[in-house]
């Protein structure tokens, strides 16, 4: 039976499901409810303004509608799927998503797909039965897994925003460490934001730490990567530092602690807030500025504290505190150097 998995492409494992397929799973919720989320705002922003823009917030709409079959496409692929099983996916990840939302069209999504392979090949109807096999396999575990395993999450969630609120200093440097790292583990925090259904100043904070991890490694390390990483850092991601993290694990203070700073005044002084979709994003497309003026409003305010908080500070701190480590020889030069070819 192992033999017979091993070949069909079935091994299951922690590593596999939830980093490698979840890290997917969020580039699926970023090619559908976030970029359905920007749109969207684009669009109310402008009719807010007098402009008719009617047909953007509707295509905004219309994208944000299927989340649930870009997070089964996309956990597919990252299962290396055959053809039949990933067009069947995309049913899979619908009914889940329906059932249990997000974390439920990922589970139905895995389990349909690894069934799905199970099959693929096996028979002359082919054609018939895998789809049949793959949105049948989703359609049972939605049904039966999705409304519980949302209750839980939900519940999670909950728990975490409750506990911001009533400890929003203590909460507030906790979610922005916690946050931060899981952006620059090759752990999907946007997934875990929306998965949990992260708002308010939990949202905020979050967003300043994973703000933290992206500024605070582009500046720092400003001397290795120049421009180019200055952006790729800045604006993709801080995942691009995690094989130096590994050969020297220091370079993770700075921003780590930068972000400690930024999410106890998310929290406690700013009352930042943020939606799901922006809370594990950070600086990577800007979307986290987008959903956070999409939460708060475009006040004056909310502009000022978005510089400090997702700029200004944690690029200050993260730069004085490297320096520092540097002259202690605790960071080299070298130590921060990402490939960019």
């Amino acid at each position: 039976m192992k033999d017979w998995m091993k070949r069909k492409g079935v091994e299951p494992g922690f590593r596999l499901y939830f980093i490698h397929s979840l890290s997917y799973m969020a580039l699926g919720l970023f090619a559908s409810l976030i970029i359905g989320l920007i749109i969207q705002t684009a669009g109310e922003t402008m009719e807010g303004a007098g402009i008719e823009a009617a047909w953007l917030t509707g295509t905004g709409a219309a994208v944000i509608a299927l989340t649930g079959p870009a997070i089964g496409a996309a956990t597919a692929y990252s299962l290396q799927a055959p053809r039949l099983v990933l067009f069947a996916s995309l049913a899979a990840g619908a009914v889940g998503y329906e059932a249990g939302g997000p974390a439920g069209s990922f589970l139905a999504a895995i389990i349909a797909v690894e069934a799905g392979k199970l099959i693929s090949g096996e028979t002359k109807l082919d054609i018939i039965l895998t789809p049949l096999a793959v949105i049948m396999t989703g359609a049972v575990t939605a049904a039966a897994a999705g409304p519980p395993l949302q209750a839980f999450v939900t519940s999670v969630g909950r728990f975490v925003m409750w506990s911001a609120e009533q400890q929003p200093l203590l909460l507030g440097i906790l979610i922005a460490i916690t946050m931060g790292l899981a952006l620059t583990a090759p752990i999907s925090s946007a997934a875990i934001a929306v998965i949990l259904g992260l708002e308010g100043v939990a949202a905020g904070a979050a967003t300043a730490g994973c703000c933290a991890q992206m500024v605070g490694f582009a500046v720092s390390s400003y001397r290795e990567n120049k421009g180019a990483g200055l952006a790729a850092l800045g604006i993709g991601t801080s995942m691009l530092q995690i094989a130096n993290v590994v050969k020297n694990p220091r370079i993770l203070i700075p921003p780590t602690a930068a972000g400690a700073v930024t999410g106890a005044l998310a929290a406690a002084v700013f009352a930042m807030e943020n939606n799901p979709e922006g809370a594990g994003m950070g600086t990577s497309g800007f979307v986290g500025q987008i959903m956070t003026f999409r939460t708060m409003g475009f006040s004056l305010d909310v502009w000022t504290a978005v510089l400090l908080l997702h700029f200004i500070v944690p690029a200050l701190l993260s730069f004085l505190l490297s320096e520092w480590m540097r002259k202690k020889e605790w960071i080299r030069f070298g130590d921060m150097k990402i490939e960019q070819s």
